[in-house]
């Protein structure tokens, strides 16, 4: 182990992120009684030019006038490549309630972009005496976003979660697709006259991860864009729950409990790993450094998986 400790995370339930366009203010009330953990009110991407001034203003009379609940309420900017992501920023915090958790910043390219959003909000939050810091998540969307990763998970104390854009970042990439997610046709092995398909934002994804668990920030999935393939949701959410991940995006309502169910951990893993932790407490009783559990071998980073497992549990309980 490193002299360097990993930082924990914020401890916060981020199994699903449900996104709705600020364009579509009916939608808002059915998204706070929603299953999702997060809740994006979305002034990018899905909100048409002419309709961006709008978008925002009903963004912010939602955020003070809607009963969010418990869930984290995050508003997804425009980029800042755009003349309209500044507007963003500050009519969000001159003229939303403290109940606004937290800002998404698109299509990050490096550690830059954060420092400049960081310093408006900062600038901003002072000026309007805001007693609730803003915290950031960021959507990783191009070659330079992943070249950079380790950069931007480590480029503000706001920061905690962060996302793979896979539409942004395949076209980006110059990638031969336009699925968003999910396994694509031409991506495949041939072995013994049968095709293969393997999982082309892995290396993305697992890229993202360990930049993220570095710097103790939530590695989150982004947008499978079928919805109406739900195994193939389930698939690529299980894929990223097995890196890591510790949830997905859902463009969708009918996502949310797919999302919600895979990165729940069932009753039988938390029993598992409640055992394996009795097991070892008993080795360590016994001056063991290891332990034998249900055929297997366990010790100390046995422990780590465990824990990480019934932390994640009882977080989503409680």
């Amino acid at each position: 182990m490193s002299f360097r400790i990993q930082p924990t995370p914020v401890a916060r339930p981020n199994r699903c992120q449900l996104f709705g366009p600020g364009s579509r203010p009916a939608i808002f009330e059915k998204m706070a009684a929603s299953g999702a953990d997060v809740v994006n009110l979305d002034l990018e991407d899905s909100v048409a030019p002419s309709d961006k001034d709008t978008a925002r203003a009903n963004v912010i009379d939602a955020i003070g006038s809607i009963d969010w609940g418990t869930k984290t309420l995050s508003v997804r900017i425009n980029g800042l490549d755009t003349p309209y992501w500044y507007r963003d920023v500050v009519d969000l915090l001159e003229q939303a309630g403290d109940r606004l958790d937290q800002i998404m910043i698109p299509k990050v390219g490096c550690a830059e972009d954060v420092y400049a959003v960081d310093a408006l909000v900062t600038a901003v939050e002072a000026a309007k005496g805001r007693t609730k810091p803003i915290s950031f998540e960021v959507i990783i969307e191009s070659a330079a976003g992943i070249a950079h990763v380790e950069a931007i998970a480590a480029s503000s104390p706001r920061l905690q979660a962060m996302s793979l854009g896979a539409a942004d970042f395949a076209a980006s990439m110059g990638m031969a697709t336009t699925g968003i997610g999910g396994t694509q046709e031409n991506y495949y092995m041939y072995h013994d006259g049968a095709k293969h398909w393997s999982d082309p934002w892995h290396w993305a994804q697992a890229a993202i991860v360990a930049a993220c668990r570095t710097h103790g920030v939530l590695p989150v999935d982004g947008p499978f864009g079928d919805f109406s393939d739900d195994e193939g949701f389930r698939a690529q959410a299980r894929r990223s729950a097995t890196l890591g991940m510790v949830g997905k995006w859902a463009i969708h309502p009918k996502q949310v409990a797919l999302a919600n169910d895979v990165f729940t951990p069932s009753q039988e893993a938390v029993q598992e790993a409640r055992e394996i932790l009795a097991a070892m407490e008993q080795a360590k009783a016994n001056g063991e450094g290891a332990t034998v559990y249900k055929g297997r071998l366990v010790d100390i980073a046995s422990i780590k998986q465990a824990e990480v497992i019934v932390k994640q549990s009882e977080m989503i309980g409680s």
